[in-house]
């Protein structure tokens, strides 16, 4: 793993090029809009809509910068090569909480594609850390701030 590449599902790809191409082909040219509209209405030294257009503006483009630059970085991670009896990134996991007999699946991705509600954890977060390349009915104890929780990896795919 390159320090300067980003892994990334390709789900994950997909969605940050999405991301990117709507911000080069709808929104600059909404904002374009609402700049036109603020210097129709006259002296754009005290204009508050124009003021607000150009900070919109600054931040898409360099929304645009970042999104560009990850994807010139990413790596494509090909779900064929994940090994089916090792959790890296890109499989699903299935856990068995020990204290609780609570089930909870996780798919480990980049810390790009991070989404806690959708199930997607960072191979950078304790959690995360603590899953990588364990196998099958490992216990893995992780030290969270709120003490300690205890899992088993009950199943793993991809």
């Amino acid at each position: 793993m390159g320090i300067n590449e980003i892994y990334l599902t390709p789900e994950g790809y997909e969605k940050l090029k999405e991301e990117l191409d709507y911000l080069e082909k709808t929104k600059r040219r909404e904002i374009s809009k609402a700049l036109e509209y603020a210097r129709s209405l006259g002296d754009i030294s005290e204009n508050a809509e124009y003021d607000s257009a150009k900070n919109e503006q600054a931040h898409c483009e360099k929304k645009i910068a970042e999104l560009k630059d990850k994807l010139s970085r990413a790596r494509i991670i090909d779900p064929k090569q994940i090994p089916k009896n090792q959790v890296f990134i890109g499989a699903k996991v299935l856990l068995k909480d020990l204290d609780t007999d609570e089930e909870l699946e996780y798919m480990l991705v980049s810390q790009e594609e991070a989404d806690y509600e959708a199930g997607k954890i960072s191979i950078e977060s304790p959690v995360g850390k603590s899953l990588l390349q364990r196998k099958l009915d490992d216990i893995v104890e992780i030290n969270v701030p709120a003490g300690t929780l205890r899992y088993k990896i009950t199943k793993i795919s991809r």
